[in-house]
């Protein structure tokens, strides 16, 4: 610790280090009550403190996250931070690139070299003065919607071990809801971000589609996203402004300027809200949607209209939706070399081989109704100001296991369909925690908006936090004796 930056403020115990947000920690490092480094040393305890009972890091880098942290106390200490996230302890998943780390994307087949590049979202966090902790974990290729890997391992639910972090930024969002890091990137191809921010209780946001760069562009294609992962929505909104913006290296983000970032505090009177009630496939369990419909309640009384509908094609998503991505799988699988293929995940291995059955016209046919459908969402979002569904339809289950078990489903997506459309539709979605179980797991809300108006879906998710705190998770620690609470 250093003691001019310490100098004169209360002590605080290790746990209350690694609650603080973004916003508070800047605070901090101006008026120098705490400093970078000393914040940078509790995250990487938090995150060994962690890491043998729920495995959310792949890889941690503790002699350049300290050297960083020094830099980012001699700027702050000289009152020229780079910006308001300049200092602070961030994790990068193991998919995407970070100049000088290896990214493995949860593979035993892929190599172990360092890369030479930052992703344009890295460069910009870099660029900002973030603090790298390390990679977190991900199912190989991140191509499920739980957090497992042959490489790896399983990563496990802060709020009980025995059940999945969800997926495929798993990692992340544990490591996000029990302090080891205060901002996260994640990627989200059908739900990657959300999900695991439903089922581990803190905010996640995938942007409008281009909104963040992407390079090296996914094999699963467009709809593979990029988006910030955190306790709370301000710091969500921070890492976001940071990480937008345009990179000749992303041919498919338009060549235009998305809307400003613009957050603020969201009067619900008078919003039209268009409620999403029922999944693509299955039911939603009852706890969940209990919960959805008490929030949507308290927004009527709030002064909002509410409106229940489904979705434009809504019982043909799912075959959509697997066309694009088993052959995004395929895509993948024709990078590796075929003597390593026994090293895959078996899972992984079989969505590959249905994608290569695919024909040529059959992946076209799909990209025309994926156009038709986005065009349909783009025509509902004109009519209401926010979707508002759970994020998930089921509770977290097993660690380990695809699919809940003893539900009749065969794959990730049938369960992941509240998610899924939207990348297909590319418009902004959060979610944000909407309380816990009678068995203290987490239950996720997803808020929906029209495309480019990541602001506003932002605003509205801001809005919720401060209108329903009792609702919202980041005033306590994940339980079953993981985390210490706060003294």
């Amino acid at each position: 610790m250093n003691s001019s930056l310490s100098a004169g403020r209360p002590s605080l115990v290790t746990s209350e280090l690694n609650r603080l947000d973004a916003l508070s920690l800047a605070v901090a490092y101006r008026k120098r009550q705490l400093s970078p480094v000393e914040i940078t040393r509790a995250t990487l305890k938090r995150a060994a403190e962690i890491q043998d009972k729920l495995n959310p890091f792949s890889f941690l880098d503790p002699e350049n996250a300290l050297e960083a942290a020094r830099a980012a106390e001699r700027r702050w200490r000289k009152g020229e931070p780079l910006s308001p996230i300049d200092g602070i302890p961030t994790t990068l998943k193991d998919i995407v690139h970070v100049e000088r780390w290896a990214v493995r994307y949860g593979s035993r087949t892929t190599d172990p070299a360092p890369v030479h590049q930052d992703a344009p979202s890295v460069a910009r966090l870099r660029k900002a003065g973030a603090i790298f902790i390390g990679q977190t974990t991900t199912p190989e290729f991140g191509w499920k919607a739980v957090t497992d890997s042959p490489a790896f391992g399983v990563t496990r639910n802060p709020w009980d071990p025995a059940h999945t972090s969800g997926g495929s930024s798993g990692g992340a969002a544990v490591a996000a809801a029990c302090g080891a890091g205060v901002l996260h990137l994640g990627t989200d191809g059908g739900g990657s971000i959300r999900i695991p921010a439903s089922f581990s209780g803190i905010v996640g946001h995938k942007p409008s589609y281009g909104r963040v760069a992407a390079y090296p562009l996914s094999s699963f294609g467009t709809v593979a996203h990029i988006g910030p992962m955190a306790r709370t929505v301000g710091d969500t909104a921070a890492m976001l402004d940071v990480i937008s913006g345009r990179d000749l290296r992303d041919w498919t983000q338009a060549p235009v300027s998305f809307p400003s970032l613009n957050v603020f505090r969201l009067d619900w009177r008078g919003k039209r809200i268009a409620y999403w009630k029922d999944p693509c496939v299955g039911k939603v369990n009852s706890s969940v949607g209990a919960a959805i419909e008490s929030v949507l309640k308290d927004l009527a009384e709030s002064g909002s209209e509410i409106v229940e509908i489904r979705l434009p094609d809504q019982a043909g998503l799912l075959e959509i939706f697997c066309r694009h991505w088993y052959v995004g799988a395929a895509n993948r699988l024709s990078s590796v070399d075929p003597a390593k293929w026994s090293a895959l995940d078996p899972g992984f291995l079989h969505v590959a081989r249905v994608g290569q059955r695919y024909s040529a016209v059959e992946r076209m046919q799909a990209e025309i109704s994926r156009a038709r459908f986005g065009a349909a969402m783009d025509a509902l979002l004109a009519k209401f100001d926010f979707i508002i569904s759970p994020t998930v339809p089921v509770l977290p289950f097993e660690a380990g296991q695809d699919v809940p078990p003893g539900s009749a489903w065969q794959s990730w997506v049938e369960w992941s369909s509240f998610s899924f459309p939207i990348n297909l539709s590319q418009q902004p979605a959060c979610t944000v925690p909407c309380g816990l179980t009678e068995d203290k797991l987490p239950i996720g809300m997803q808020i929906i908006g029209p495309r480019g108006a990541d602001g506003d879906v932002l605003s509205a998710a801001l809005s919720y936090e401060e209108m329903f705190p009792h609702r919202f998770l980041n005033s306590q620690w994940p339980v079953r004796g993981l985390i210490p609470k706060l003294l």
